[in-house]
C-alpha cells in the first residue's frame, strides 16, 4: 500500500472514530430536544409587540359568564360564544397605553365580526360618566365596553381565584372557541399587525374546523 492510501485509509479510520465517539452525544441532544409539533398546527405562532409576547395559559380554565354593567348602568352577563374567538380586554382610566390600545381593538372589531368578538372591560372605576368621557376622547363609539361593578373579572386585591390575573395594564385575554382562556397579552397590542392576524387565524382555523383551541 503506496503512503497515500495508508493517508486515505488513516483519514477514514479517523472519520470513522469520531463519528463512534460522537454518536453518544448526538444521541443525547436527540432524546433531550422536545417533540416536534406535528406542522405547528397544535401551538399558537408566536405574537410579540414591545416588551410584551402572547402567553400561552396553562391550564385552560373555560370563561363563565360574567356579570357587569352596560355603559347606562344595566345589569348584563358577559359569556363567549362557542365557535367563535373572544378577546376580553382589561383597562383603567388612569391607563396611558389603554388610549392606544382601545382604538386598536375596535378597528379590529370592526374589521371580523364573522369569527371574533372584542369586549373591553373598565376595571378602576364604577363612575360612568368618568368612563363615558374616556371613552369619546379614544373614539370608540362602536367598541362593546362594560363596567365591572361586582368584580367579576378582576376581583378584590387579596382574592386567589381571580379569572384574569391584571399583571399588566392594558392586558387583553383570549378566549378560543371552545370558549377556554387561551393566553394574553399586556400592553398596547397592534392586533392589526401580520403577527397579530396570524395569532387570530390560527384560532379561527380550529374555529372552523371544530377543533380543540391547542394542545393541553
Amino acid at each position: 500500500m503506496s503512503m497515500h492510501d495508508g493517508s486515505k485509509a488513516a483519514g477514514r479510520t479517523l472519520s470513522r472514530r469520531s463519528f463512534l465517539m460522537a454518536a453518544p452525544a448526538l444521541t443525547l441532544a436527540t432524546l433531550g430536544a422536545p417533540p416536534t409539533r406535528a406542522g405547528e398546527r397544535d401551538w399558537p405562532p408566536v405574537f410579540e409587540t414591545g416588551r410584551s409576547q402572547f402567553t400561552v395559559v396553562r391550564p385552560r380554565t373555560t370563561m363563565p359568564s360574567l356579570r357587569l354593567q352596560d355603559l347606562r348602568g344595566k345589569d348584563v352577563l358577559l359569556a363567549p360564544k362557542p365557535g367563535r374567538i373572544t378577546l376580553i380586554n382589561l383597562w383603567a382610566t388612569w391607563c396611558a397605553a389603554c388610549r392606544l390600545d382601545l382604538p386598536t381593538i375596535a378597528s379590529l372589531d370592526r374589521q371580523r365580526r364573522d369569527a371574533l368578538d372584542a369586549c373591553a372591560i373598565c376595571t378602576d372605576t364604577r363612575d360612568i360618566r368618568t368612563i363615558r368621557s374616556f371613552l369619546g376622547s379614544v373614539n370608540v363609539p362602536d367598541l362593546s365596553c362594560y363596567v365591572d361593578t361586582y368584580g367579576a373579572a378582576v376581583p378584590p386585591k387579596g382574592s386567589s381565584d381571580a379569572l384574569f390575573k391584571p399583571v399588566g395594564m392594558p392586558i387583553t385575554y383570549l378566549v378560543g372557541p371552545s370558549m377556554q382562556i387561551e393566553g394574553y397579552i399586556t400592553g398596547a397590542a397592534d392586533w392589526l399587525s401580520p403577527e397579530g392576524a396570524r395569532l387570530l387565524q390560527f384560532y379561527r382555523e380550529q374555529a372552523s374546523q371544530g377543533l380543540p383551541s391547542s394542545s393541553s
